[in-house]
C-alpha cells in the first residue's frame, strides 16, 4: 500500500474559529435516479482504481472552498479526486488545510436545470483555482466533453478535440463512447460498475462457491464409500 507522509486531517466542524464554512447550500445532490446514479458509480468506481492508496480522496458533491474566508467562493462538483491528500471524512473541502492542494480532477453530469451560464461560471472557477483535468457528460444529450492542463504550469484548460477512447493522465482511467453513452473503465479495461451490478456480480460468485462446495462435498463423500480417504490424497 502507498502512504505518503500526510498531516491530519482536517477538522469536521462547518465553523472554523469565527467564520461558519456551509456544507449544504440546500439543495439536492442529484436530478434523477440517473444522475445520482453517474454520481456515486463514478466515486466509487474510482476509489476502487486507487483502494491500494492513501493518499487519494474522492469527494461526491462536497464543497470546495478554494480561499481561506472567502465563503461565498465555492462549488460542490458533482466528482472531484484531489491526489496526495488523504482518504477521511470532511464537511467540506477547505484548500488551505489541505497543503493548498486543489482537486486535480472533476466531473461533471449535466441534467436539464443546468444553464449554460452556469456550466461556463464553473469552467472558469476550476481554471482560475488550479483543476487539471474537467470532464463534463450530458445526460440527455449523451454527450461527452473535457478540457485539461496539459502541463501542470499552463495557465489555462484547453479542449480534448476527442474524447472517445480518451485516457486521463492523472487517473489512468478510460473513456468509451463506442456504446453510444459514456463507459468509464478502469486501467484494465474493466467497467465502472453500479452499486446493483456489483451485488449481482458478488450474488453470482457467492453461488458458484456454493456449487463448488456442493460438488467437493459430494465427490468426497464418494471417495469414503470407495475406501478412500479424501484428506490424504
Amino acid at each position: 500500500m502507498e502512504t505518503a507522509t500526510l498531516q491530519a486531517l482536517p477538522n469536521l466542524s462547518s465553523w472554523e474559529g469565527d467564520i461558519f464554512y456551509p456544507d449544504s447550500d440546500g439543495q439536492p445532490m442529484a436530478n434523477s435516479s440517473e444522475h445520482f446514479e453517474r454520481i456515486t458509480t463514478t466515486k466509487h468506481g474510482i476509489e476502487s482504481v486507487f483502494a491500494n492508496r492513501d493518499d487519494v480522496f474522492v469527494a461526491g458533491d462536497l464543497f470546495w472552498y478554494p480561499v481561506k474566508g472567502k465563503t461565498k467562493i465555492a462549488v460542490a462538483p458533482d466528482v472531484m479526486v484531489a491526489l496526495g491528500r488523504p482518504k477521511g471524512a470532511r464537511k467540506s473541502y477547505r484548500q488551505w488545510n489541505e497543503e493548498n492542494t486543489p482537486p486535480q480532477v472533476v466531473f461533471e453530469f449535466l441534467s436539464d436545470s443546468n444553464t449554460q451560464s452556469e456550466m461556463m461560471r464553473k469552467a472558469a472557477f476550476f481554471e482560475r483555482y488550479g483543476v487539471q483535468e474537467y470532464y463534463v457528460y450530458d445526460l440527455e444529450h449523451k454527450q461527452l466533453s473535457g478540457l485539461i492542463r496539459f502541463t501542470e504550469n499552463d495557465e489555462a484548460l484547453e479542449e480534448i478535440p476527442d474524447m472517445n477512447d480518451w485516457k486521463s493522465p492523472r487517473l489512468g482511467i478510460m473513456f468509451d463512447m463506442s456504446s453510444g453513452e459514456l463507459v468509464l473503465r478502469k486501467p484494465d479495461g474493466e467497467p465502472f460498475l453500479s452499486y446493483a451490478e456489483i451485488n449481482a456480480e458478488l450474488d453470482d460468485t457467492r453461488a458458484e462457491l456454493d456449487a463448488t462446495k456442493t460438488y467437493t462435498a459430494t465427490l468426497a463423500a464418494k471417495l469414503r464409500e470407495l475406501g478412500m480417504n479424501p484428506d490424504a490424497l
